[in-house]
């Protein structure tokens, strides 16, 4: 899938039309690079779940607070990427009914290239604007998430 391009319009585009379609090419370009690196036993909503701060260590009830998905659909994902060995869902020391993900090393893997990906693409984001216009970028959006959880 290529990303979406904005229609041309007179207006300049609102800025969570911006967000969106930057996070979008974030997400198909993780995707394609986890792909090419051999991971292609998974589906874009697999890899989804990789998104930071990532599942391991933590219940899948938080991962789906993340992701922003249901706990049924998390739960299914983590199902077939535990078949598919990526991942171990073990018993949650402090509360019997709850479980842990762990990431095998097939998993780890899997992380670790998802997370170069993006970091690949911050540094070409970054050569496009500049170095001192992406800091700033950065930082204006960490100011912008920062106001909007107090």
């Amino acid at each position: 899938m290529s990303t979406p391009k904005p229609k041309k319009t007179l207006l300049p585009l609102p800025i969570g039309a911006l967000l969106r379609f930057a996070l979008y090419d974030i997400r198909q370009r993780i995707y394609a690079g986890v792909v090419a690196a051999g991971f292609d036993d998974l589906q874009p909503a697999h890899v989804t779940l990789f998104r930071w701060p990532g599942p391991d260590g933590r219940r899948p009830s938080e991962v789906a607070v993340d992701a922003r998905l249901s706990k049924q659909t998390v739960n299914d994902l983590l199902r077939d990427l535990e078949r598919l060995g990526y991942l171990e869902r073990h018993p949650d020391p402090t509360d019997a009914r709850a479980r842990i993900i762990h990431l095998s090393s097939r998993g780890r893997r899997l992380h670790e290239v998802a997370v170069g990906v993006h970091a690949q693409i911050e540094d070409e984001w970054s050569t496009v604007v500049g170095k001192r216009r992406y800091q700033e970028l950065r930082e204006a959006l960490g100011q912008l998430v920062s106001g909007a959880e107090s």
